[in-house]
């Protein structure tokens, strides 16, 4: 089977369209940057996304049933330590406050999975991204010496703590909706485990992502990335405080996905989609 780093590697990504806007350079966003109003972006009626609990004794069903009718929800008390999210988080942040010419020390190529820069998706919108964006597969260490020389060793032990168990999680989620589906435990034996005793089959890859406000948003609407759907098994999204993002559920519309304190968003991606297990995959849009 192709790793994510063959699948990119055979699929050239122009240069432009890897090259975030230098922010900190700009006092209004350039015409290019600005998503024309639309009612393709309007919100739906006001439902709201299912809240579950992962100690619920019915989660597997409230999980199946989100999945199918709403292709996302949010998950609570998850098992992430509130205190390594805002770590990472932190670091993030570092990252995203370097200044531009430093940021693209690390610029991904036009074949690469990782490094600083726009999503490869950003070349099929008819407007650009108000985005930048880091993604680390396997060590973050070559990227992380680029940056801070001097001082990397803190951002890495970080990304690494945070990718283990956000890998941990992503196993557990994906073996229960299997579960859900009626799947058996012999028939889902691939998964195998990230713990100490076992090897995880899963290939995650974490994205760092940056919206800054928009410096003039009653001249237009920006667009942190326009609508499209997850190309993985699943998602899973920390939101931090901020609003934005939007799904769309058929017969509806865009939904906002407003924040849950301590919550992670958590979406089905087209490989269980596509897989015909699971009908529902949510649109997602996330809006400056």
């Amino acid at each position: 089977m192709s790793s994510i780093t063959d699948v990119y590697g055979a699929h050239h990504c122009p240069l432009k369209h890897l090259v975030p806007l230098d922010f900190e350079a700009v006092r209004t966003a350039p015409e290019s940057y600005v998503w024309p109003k639309s009612d393709a972006f309007s919100c739906g009626e006001q439902l709201s996304v299912p809240v579950i609990d992962l100690m619920d004794p019915n989660a597997t069903e409230l999980i199946r049933q989100a999945l199918e009718t709403w292709g996302v929800f949010q998950l609570l008390n998850h098992g992430i330590c509130s205190s390594l999210i805002e770590e990472v988080e932190y670091e993030a942040r570092r990252l995203f406050a370097l200044p531009a010419q430093q940021k693209l020390k690390v610029l991904r190529s036009t074949k690469g999975s990782t490094g600083y820069g726009l999503p490869r998706v950003a070349k099929h919108y008819p407007r650009h991204l108000w985005h930048e964006g880091f993604t680390v597969m396997g060590s973050p260490t070559d990227h992380a010496r680029k940056l801070w020389p001097h001082d990397y060793e803190r951002f890495c032990d970080v990304v690494e703590n945070y990718q283990k168990a956000m890998k941990a999680l992503a196993e557990r989620l994906t073996r229960l909706i299997l579960l859900s589906l009626s799947i058996c435990d012999e028939e889902i034996r691939w998964l195998g485990s990230s713990s100490d005793s076992g090897s995880s089959n899963i290939t995650a890859a974490l994205q760092l992502n940056s919206y800054p406000p928009c410096p003039d948003p009653d001249d237009g609407q920006v667009m942190g990335i326009g609508p499209h759907t997850d190309t993985s098994l699943i998602t899973i999204l920390r939101q931090s405080d901020i609003n934005g993002l939007e799904i769309f559920k058929d017969g509806v519309g865009w939904v906002p996905v407003p924040p849950v304190a301590g919550a992670l968003v958590i979406n089905l991606g087209d490989l269980l989609r596509f897989s015909q297990m699971l009908d529902s995959a949510a649109s997602f849009i996330v809006q400056s």
